[in-house]
């Protein structure tokens, strides 16, 4: 048999925001893709029209031009085996549907949203299968004349495969081996709505496989359960000999490992669970916002190599590698079988890894916005000294469930608080509260910043360098050490960067100024 191209799909449904999980599922389709000069498809399946959110595809189109995962074809990329939008290929479906009818492979089923409701009620367990099928109302109970009157009046009967009993299906998965399972726990899923014309997932999902000639289907974990179904329907059609190799990836699970990753994990602990922000509705029409890595302040080579690392890792010391780097590394047979618990502090030192890697100019834009809504004007030049200087400083916070923690700057947001002082003078010092300021600031230290003063005043090459040739010779002359005492003057309190470039940064004026301005109130 020849050996096909290889060939790999990423299918999200246009419900909402896409979670980062789905983000994940795109990348190791992309490296695997990439990694055997394959194509990869961005396919819309839109079936399911009761949840369906019309900005959603932009955003998800948007969030992977954000991450820089590009696609081969697919909607809004242009290809040969379009439509891509499962909405658009509704005569497509019908042909197949019919076909599994005419092969007595699939039935026609006229049962009200009541009467399955009843027998739930009546049946511990209900499943309509092989051993329920011939109690209900269905192509298959019911006389034939019958059958075509109902399908003529009424518009809510659905098709559902025929799962025969008594057969082994074998589901051949790179990351979990040969699984294995009775056709019998297999349930006669719907496979099409006469309502609204369209598939259910599971046939669409099929088909388009089939015709848009996908090799590989690397998906979430959460299908493994379907994985048996969509086996049963690859022969049921006879297409045994195309049938595509399954990978279901680990689960991520909440930053405590217990139980899947959701929205309220981020809310409740700080951190986003999307590519961007969203604004959107809930089902009764209230505003609903979710925070976005872009918006956050993430680089998004880093949200990249975060994403690569939870679920599989290439072995070694190394933690930081590029999306091309990842690429010859990537082993989809080596994935992890056990969920992959969100670690959202060490996306954050991720982040931070790569700020040091950046210009800094790269972050001015998020940081400028930062400033002005605080009420500053900056050039870009003063921008990107300060974060120069800052950006290697390590921030106390305390997170969302009040726990005291301590990490590197990592997003625009740390900046304000860090960097206050550089826009705005100190004007009041808390001596009682300020355990920095109580000690580094005593009876003598003022006639010492007087002494300063006098020093800085003669200083005419007023850069970090011209400062640091006048002040270093009157420190060992005098023996005066005035680091702390200056560092309060200057900025409030015991933090900030090199004394010397930061007075290069306020210039002469404003230095002197602060230093007189903390001689006079502290005394």
């Amino acid at each position: 048999m020849t050996e096909r191209k290889v060939r790999v799909r990423f299918a999200p449904s246009p419900t909402g925001p896409l979670h980062i999980g789905g983000v994940r599922t795109a990348l190791y389709n992309y490296l695997f893709a990439r990694q055997h000069g394959g194509d990869l498809v961005f396919r819309i399946e839109d079936t399911d029209t009761t949840r369906f959110v019309p900005e959603a595809e932009a955003y998800i189109i948007e969030a992977f031009q954000w991450l820089g995962i590009k696609f081969d074809e697919g909607v809004s990329f242009g290809g040969n085996y379009g439509p891509y939008r499962q909405s658009e290929r509704r005569d497509i479906y019908k042909k197949y549907v019919q076909l599994l009818l005419d092969n007595g492979k699939a039935y026609v089923a006229f049962d009200t949203p009541q009467e399955l409701a009843a027998k739930r009620e009546a049946v511990e367990n209900f499943q309509y299968d092989c051993h329920t099928r011939s109690q209900m109302r269905n192509s298959l109970t019911l006389p034939k004349e019958e059958v075509e009157q109902l399908m003529r009046d009424t518009d809510t009967w659905v098709v559902r495969f025929k799962v025969e009993p008594g057969q082994e299906v074998l589901v051949d998965d790179m990351i979990r081996g040969e699984v294995r399972v009775k056709s019998e726990i297999c349930d006669d899923k719907v496979l099409y709505k006469r309502h609204d014309e369209l598939p259910t997932y599971h046939l669409a999902n099929i088909v388009d496989d089939h015709l848009m000639e996908i090799t590989h289907v690397i998906r979430g974990e959460e299908w493994l359960p379907s994985a048996p179904l969509h086996v049963l329907l690859y022969q049921a059609f006879g297409w045994e000999d195309t049938m595509p190799r399954f990978a279901h990836l680990p689960l991520l699970l909440k930053p405590s490992g217990k139980g899947k990753l959701s929205k309220r994990d981020g809310d409740e602990l700080g951190f986003p669970v999307f590519p961007l922000d969203w604004h959107g509705t809930d089902k009764e029409g209230n505003p609903v916002f979710c925070s976005g890595y872009r918006e956050y302040g993430y680089f998004p080579e880093a949200v990249i190599n975060f994403l690569a690392l939870l679920g599989w890792n290439p072995g070694g010391e190394q933690e930081i590698f590029s999306l091309d780097e990842l690429v010859p590394l990537f082993d989809i047979t080596k994935c992890s079988k056990a969920g992959a618990k969100f670690d959202y502090v060490k996306a954050a030192w991720f982040n931070h890894q790569y700020l040091l890697m950046h210009p800094d100019t790269d972050w001015c834009p998020a940081f400028d916005k930062l400033l002005k809504e605080n009420g500053i004007n900056a050039t870009a030049e003063q921008e990107a000294e300060v974060i120069r200087m800052m950006k290697t400083k390590v921030i106390e916070y305390q997170d969302k469930l009040g726990n005291k923690r301590k990490r590197n700057v990592s997003f625009p947001s740390d900046l304000w608080p860090l960097t206050k002082f550089f826009f705005v003078a100190p004007t009041s010092f808390d001596k009682e509260g300020d355990k920095f300021i109580r000690k580094n600031w005593n009876e003598n230290t003022a006639e010492q910043m007087n002494q300063m003063v006098a020093v800085l005043e003669t200083v005419n090459d007023w850069t970090t360098d011209g400062i640091k040739a006048v002040v270093d010779p009157w420190v060992e002359q005098t023996g005066i050490k005035p680091w702390n005492a200056w560092r309060i003057a200057l900025v409030g309190t015991g933090q900030g960067p090199d004394m010397y470039e930061l007075a290069a940064f306020l210039g002469k004026e404003e230095t002197i100024r602060r230093t007189r301005t903390a001689i006079e109130v502290l005394g």
